[in-house]
């Protein structure tokens, strides 16, 4: 798998929940609290309730069902060989027990096509950091429920649950904890419900497969926590590889009713060529980095989500640090809507959520120098969804119409309305830098043969491309940024010319919560 980096600055099956009705939000930063009532300052339509499945996972059934087959924990091996053994569409009921591999490192459980293995009350396949994979293979369609995999030793990229990104599993009411590199992969189709992805060393899910080819995935109601336990970011500055759930070239989810919390890094994270996306109803609260960022990527709706407390840790070291970069908790990096690209909806609209103590709110992003067949393109090798062919994307073409347009991710056409914006600095514990509302880009420098040197990209992305705010609720002492970092703003001069942003919103300088 190629590493893509993120480029912040310049330089159905039933779904089996247990909520717990919440409003408001505990003030530490790092610590895994559980929520609890706070004062009025939610908006009507935010998320209302988290998913605690890792405290109260489902149990599963106490008796193997008719026909399914038994899994021994006592016999080392047992699940895979009986898989081995077994035609297409088996269910095998895993007992109670601490159920292992064989020795090997690569020793894994390969499906046949529909089959079902389902864990009875405290079933765990443990891979005694000794094996890497837990269940592989390119077999569709099979479901993994009530059974805690933990333990296993993938590699840096990689996953222990579907490691080879097979189409169609149902992964529900499991816990996926305490495994290096990624929990589980994705493939098309794929529905994770009701799950716990707790600690795992670099992402609760990898969505990436070869190809591109991840279509229809659903992640519902799931508990994402703790994750990136390896600190990778640090290890590998700037590798853009880590947080809760990373999505790469998924052409349409839902991801809805998730308790996104305390992740290190990035709770949501959406990178290169994602498209039609909805993010709805989730509550993502006490991550490291931002509550979610979606970069290079195409046509989205954010709604109802409940956003606090995120992004004190990498935002506060980038100010400290002396980076005057508007770090948000909700990043749109190069991303917007494009009605040439088939969707559910033709904009990115982020509406109806209410974004509590953050550090800062919503920045718009372009990085004038981030294109096609660019070196500054981090996600090298790939072009945007409407030129396949990066080498198309140089001079002279690329300075006329279409591919002066087509050659670069826009951040076009995002519709920030009905939110609801809270900041109390001492809650946050900070003076400045923690208050931005944004939409800017850097000047273009680079290549020598870009045709978008200069104001260009600022100039488009500030006030050509349909980027607009309007009928949101501020609380608190908010400054906003437009064309470039040094564009600070109050208030009325967002409001006003040139820029005529947040038309019916309104500021008030009390801080809730």
């Amino acid at each position: 798998m190629s590493v893509k980096r993120r480029h912040w600055a310049p330089a159905a099956a039933p779904l089996a929940l247990a909520l717990l009705t919440v409003t408001g939000c505990d003030g530490s930063q790092g610590t895994k609290a559980e929520p609890k009532p706070a004062e009025s300052t939610s908006a009507p339509s935010a998320a209302r309730s988290v998913a605690r499945v890792c405290a109260k996972p489902a149990a599963g059934p106490t008796k193997a069902p008719a026909g399914a087959v038994t899994v021994d924990p006592s016999v080392v091996g047992d699940l895979a060989a009986k898989t081995r053994s077994s035609p297409p569409k088996t269910t095998f009921w895993l007992r109670p027990g601490k159920h292992r591999l064989d020795p090997d490192r690569y020793a894994q459980v390969i499906p046949k096509k529909g089959n079902r293995y389902l864990g009875a009350p405290g079933a765990v396949l443990d891979g005694r950091k000794k094996n890497q994979y837990a269940f592989g293979g390119s077999a569709s369609d099979v479901t993994i429920r009530y059974l805690t995999v933990q333990r296993f030793v993938a590699p840096h990229d990689e996953g222990v649950v579907n490691h080879d990104s097979a189409d169609g599993w149902v992964i529900e009411n499991a816990t996926i904890q305490n495994n290096s590199a990624a929990g589980l992969m994705a493939g098309a189709r794929q529905q994770v419900r009701a799950s716990c992805l707790r600690d795992n060393g670099q992402y609760g899910m990898n969505a990436y497969k070869a190809g591109d080819s991840i279509r229809g995935l659903v992640v519902e109601g799931n508990e994402i926590v703790g994750n990136n336990t390896g600190d990778w970011e640090r290890r590998r500055e700037g590798c853009g590889c880590t947080g809760g759930i990373k999505f790469w070239a998924v052409n349409g989810a839902d991801v809805r009713g998730n308790w996104v919390h305390d992740n290190r890094g990035t709770g949501l994270w959406a990178d290169t060529n994602n498209n039609d996306f909805r993010i709805e109803n989730n509550v993502i609260e006490a991550n490291d980095g931002a509550a979610l960022i979606y970069e290079t990527s195409y046509n989205a709706v954010v709604r109802n989500n409940t956003i606090r407390r995120n992004n004190w840790v990498e935002g506060r070291k980038g100010a400290e640090g002396g980076d005057d970069f508007p770090y948000a908790t909700v990043y749109l990096s190069e991303s917007g809507g494009e009605p040439r690209v088939r969707a559910r909806t033709d904009k990115i609209e982020v509406y109806g959520n209410l974004l509590e103590n953050n550090w800062s709110g919503i920045t718009l992003w372009e990085n004038a120098d981030r294109f096609c067949n660019s070196p500054a393109n981090t996600s090298s090798g790939d072009c945007t969804l409407l030129v396949r062919n990066s080498d198309r994307c140089e001079q002279p073409a690329i300075a006329k119409a279409p591919l002066y347009s087509d050659c670069r991710w826009k951040t076009q056409r995002v519709d920030i309305h009905d939110n609801r914006f809270v900041l109390d600095k001492s809650v946050v514990k900070c003076t400045a830098m923690c208050d931005r509302m944004a939409v800017l880009s850097n000047y273009g420098t680079y290549p020598e043969w870009s045709p978008y040197k200069g104001e260009r990209v600022a100039d488009a992305i500030t006030r050509k491309q349909h980027n607009r705010w309007h009928d949101n609720v501020y609380l608190g002492s908010w400054k906003f940024v437009a064309h470039d970092p040094g564009g600070v703003l109050s208030f009325d001069e967002w409001q006003g010319r040139p820029y005529q942003q947040d038309t019916g919103s309104t500021l008030g300088p009390r801080a809730g919560g």
